[in-house]
């Protein structure tokens, strides 16, 4: 192929792209704005973590190796019979633009919650009384160790949202919509924690930030109420941690689950 020929290719190739309104996405019709609200429930698999550990005034500076946590979903303990805000929850607030990208914006909390699992042989290295240890304690409360993040690990994104229309009946009474997201934003962590028989003071603080991904099948029901099921995975660093006389660092991965009911205007 000549030079001219290849050169006239490349110019027609330009232009499908720069002028769209030969394609077919071109005879979309707009969505109108929307701003929707959710509420639901979910789960979560935990990558296994290190939590580092500084006690200035102790002379400690260890972390705990390889360590296994889990969550605690909760309303699969008598949803009915507890306040909504116990189980692992999340919320979804949203906006989506009137144009034919079906982009969006969206506030998304997700209520976690991660627990060492007791009873587990923790691995800990480092600094600890001022002597250096490499060697291993056990993990359950009796024996004076727990690391809780039960009222929440606490992810809060700010996402950016796409939407994809996969169907719609005629009726237009089911629409059934593809979504990706993704955002940034801290994580709000409820701090508890014991080492070595030395309790915080358990309470909420701001403690790092998370980034995540999450894909939905969203089904619509006459025009405004909606199921969302969701599959997130999130990453999270947390820094600042409050412990007895010090603070710790600790970062995992999450796998989370996610079912809410919502309703779109």
């Amino acid at each position: 192929m000549s030079l001219r020929k290849c050169g006239i290719l490349a110019g027609s190739i330009a232009l499908f792209f720069i002028f769209p309104k030969t394609t077919a996405a071109q005879t979309k019709k707009k969505r109108k704005a929307e701003i929707y609200f959710s509420w639901g429930y979910n789960t979560e698999w935990y990558t296994r973590s290190t939590v580092k550990i500084n006690q200035p005034d102790l002379n400690n500076n260890y972390r705990f190796k390889n360590i296994k946590g889990h969550d605690h979903r909760g309303w699969d303990e008598g949803l009915f019979s507890k306040a909504l805000t116990i189980p692992q929850y999340n919320y979804r607030l949203g906006y989506f633009l009137n144009d034919k990208n079906n982009l969006g914006f969206e506030i998304n909390f997700d209520h976690t919650k991660f627990i060492f699992e007791d009873g587990q042989q923790a691995k800990i290295k480092g600094t600890l009384n001022g002597r250096s240890v490499d060697s291993t304690v056990l993990f359950n409360e009796a024996n004076g160790f727990y690391y809780y993040l039960n009222n929440g690990a606490n992810f809060l994104l700010f996402n950016i949202v796409k939407r994809w229309n996969w169907y719609t009946d005629k009726s237009k009474h089911i629409k059934i919509d593809a979504l990706g997201k993704a955002g940034i934003g801290p994580v709000i962590p409820h701090v508890q924690n014991s080492f070595f028989g030395e309790k915080n003071n358990p309470d909420f603080q701001f403690g790092g930030w998370n980034t995540g991904m999450e894909g939905a099948i969203r089904s619509t029901f006459f025009k405004y109420a909606y199921l969302e099921l969701a599959g997130k995975l999130d990453y999270a660093r947390y820094s600042g941690l409050k412990i007895y006389k010090g603070k710790a660092k600790h970062a995992f991965g999450t796998a989370e689950i996610i079912l809410s009911l919502g309703f779109t205007f």
